[in-house]
Formats: structure tokens, C-alpha cells, sequence
């Protein structure tokens, strides 16, 4: 059974930053795309980030353009994601999802991870 691990979130001031990882076992990491979802309160759960399985395409959402990198280590069977100049709006449960990067564009995966809060406050 795959299961995803996400790691890394917390709080964080307007404008700093923060890696969130996310660690798959029990599968096979690299045949599949990977990325991140996030749902802020009394919001739908949108995609922002997905890359390839070989890393070579990525989405970015503009929400997350210029300021979110996407990056994946097949051997460690990790996703990460940094995010920089953090802002109140980047508030939410950031998810980590696996599957065929069609699906994810989607809105959908074969795998999720339990998720991980992001708290963007002065």
C-alpha cells in the first residue's frame, strides 16, 4: 500500500519561507507524477504544483508562479516543495498527491497524503 508523508509545514511571517517534504513508501515512486493540493477554510481543495515522473514537466498555478518550486529525488522517493515570499493567502492544508499527471491536473490522484497546515500571520 503507497502511502504519503508529508512534512515541514508550520507557521510562518508574510514574506518568509518554508519547504514542505513528502515522503512515499510503498510503491514505486518514480512511475508516477507528484504534487500538492491545498485547501484553505471554507474553500475547495485546489491544485498547485505537479511534476512529471521524470521531473521533466511541471504546472505551476498562477497562485504559485515565481514564488513556489516543485522538486522531486526519486531515489529517496521524495517530493519537495519550496515556498517563498509566503503570504496570508498561501494559508491552508497543503496535500500531497500521487498519481498520472493528467489526473492530478484533474483534481484527482490515486494517492493522498493526511495533509499539512500552513499558517501564514505576523
Amino acid at each position: 500500500q503507497v502511502k504519503l508523508v508529508e512534512s515541514g509545514g508550520g507557521l510562518a511571517q508574510p514574506g518568509a519561507s518554508l519547504k514542505l517534504s513528502c515522503k512515499t513508501s510503498g510503491g514505486t515512486f518514480g512511475t508516477a507524477a507528484v504534487g500538492w493540493f491545498r485547501q484553505a477554510p471554507g474553500k475547495e481543495r485546489d491544485g498547485i504544483v505537479f511534476i512529471s515522473r521524470n521531473g521533466g514537466r511541471k504546472y505551476v498555478d498562477d497562485s504559485a508562479r515565481g514564488r513556489f518550486l516543485i522538486s522531486r529525488d526519486n531515489a529517496e522517493s521524495t517530493v519537495h516543495l519550496q515556498m517563498n515570499s509566503l503570504q496570508p493567502d498561501d494559508t491552508a492544508t497543503y496535500y500531497c498527491a500521487l498519481g498520472a499527471l493528467s489526473q492530478l491536473l484533474g483534481g484527482k490522484a490515486d494517492v493522498w497524503g493526511q495533509g499539512i497546515q500552513v499558517t501564514v500571520s505576523s
